[in-house]
């Protein structure tokens, strides 16, 4: 009965309570159900925070290059994207407070372990400045987390809201990886007076989440399938991460340079700055293999780097990794 009523905009207590005890308390966050609301997936978590602090105008500083659909939700509330440089590590935060300092940004959007599109993970020393920025300054710090849980080698890192001592970080996250993308479930922790101004947005854009799933995805925590489960997804993409590195490494030219990612589902790969991945990207569908170009994740305040392309080895068998390097190595040679 209870899963084919309206429910309350916080989401139902059994999903908030495995929020808190399996997904947040590992990370080293201790919170309350207070601190957290469960979502429609992690872009509605970005578009509701976006409608709490954004107005026509403001600037957000975000990474070099950055999650394309969180560009499209920032452009719908009519704001400006400043790009902040990245490195192997991470944003570099020297350049984050420059550019602080020149826009007096509203708001900072990171996602720190296995970014989207690079696959790189930002340094403890750096979450822990990163956060510290937020504080001095009073910007939000809006992290996004959907992949952290699939880690398949390296130490796990604390969250940059492990380090916020003054409320600044808001922390959003994501069912889609873990448990299902088509459930359309997410969430968002912050501090008490926050999740009650989101709970507000909810309520006016859609009432609540869907009731349907959030019980289905309670129960699959309660019953126990959950950590067996992330178990069975880390071993699946280990394997694939594995044979995609070994792929680059041994098929692509020589002059590529790619980031070997610790945990979730692509990496990044540069190709010599002559070739121009959207226009090479017909010729690679015409051998039946594919990938996002690179230009499609910057904006202003950055060159765009039309050489770059995200790999993605998430959804592709080993065999069918195989064959597609090998057609995407032909088309890279061809235009070298």
């Amino acid at each position: 009965v209870q899963a084919l009523q309206y429910g309350n905009p916080m989401g139902i207590p059994d999903l908030r309570q495995a929020v808190i005890d399996r997904l947040l308390a590992p990370k080293g966050i201790k919170t309350g159900m207070e601190n957290v609301i469960i979502v429609s997936g992690g872009i509605e978590s970005i578009n509701l925070v976006c409608q709490l602090y954004l107005e026509s105008g403001d600037v957000i500083l975000v990474e070099s290059p950055t999650f394309v659909h969180a560009i499209e939700v920032f452009k719908m509330f009519e704001v400006r994207c400043i790009a902040c440089e990245t490195d192997d590590h991470g944003l570099v935060i020297e350049d984050v407070e420059s550019k602080v300092k020149q826009y007096s940004p509203k708001m900072i959007y990171v996602i720190p372990t296995f970014q989207n599109p690079s696959g790189r993970t930002m340094s403890v020393e750096r979450r822990k400045a990163l956060a510290e920025l937020g504080s001095q300054y009073d910007i939000v710090i809006l992290e996004d987390d959907p992949y952290s849980e699939l880690r398949y080698s390296g130490d796990r890192l604390p969250p940059v809201k492990y380090f916020d001592e003054t409320g600044n970080t808001v922390f959003i996250d994501s069912f889609s990886k873990i448990f299902s993308p088509g459930s359309r479930l997410g969430y968002v922790h912050a501090n008490e007076d926050v999740i009650r101004k989101v709970y507000e947005a909810k309520t006016a854009t859609n009432s609540h989440t869907n009731m349907v799933t959030q019980i289905l995805c309670a129960e699959f925590f309660n019953r126990g399938l959950f950590e067996p489960h992330l178990k069975l997804i880390r071993d699946i993409h280990r394997e694939r991460r594995d044979v995609m590195m070994d792929c680059i490494k041994t098929m692509l030219p020589e002059g590529v340079k790619y980031v070997y990612p610790d945990g979730g589902l692509f990496t990044w790969v540069e190709l010599p700055e002559q070739v121009d991945t959207a226009e090479m990207l017909a010729d690679a569908k015409a051998q039946k293999v594919a990938y996002v170009p690179g230009r499609e994740f910057f904006v202003e305040g950055q060159p765009i780097r039309n050489n770059g392309m995200r790999v993605c080895f998430g959804s592709v068998t080993p065999d069918k990794i195989q064959i597609g390097m090998e057609r995407l190595a032909k088309v890279i040679r061809s235009k070298l």
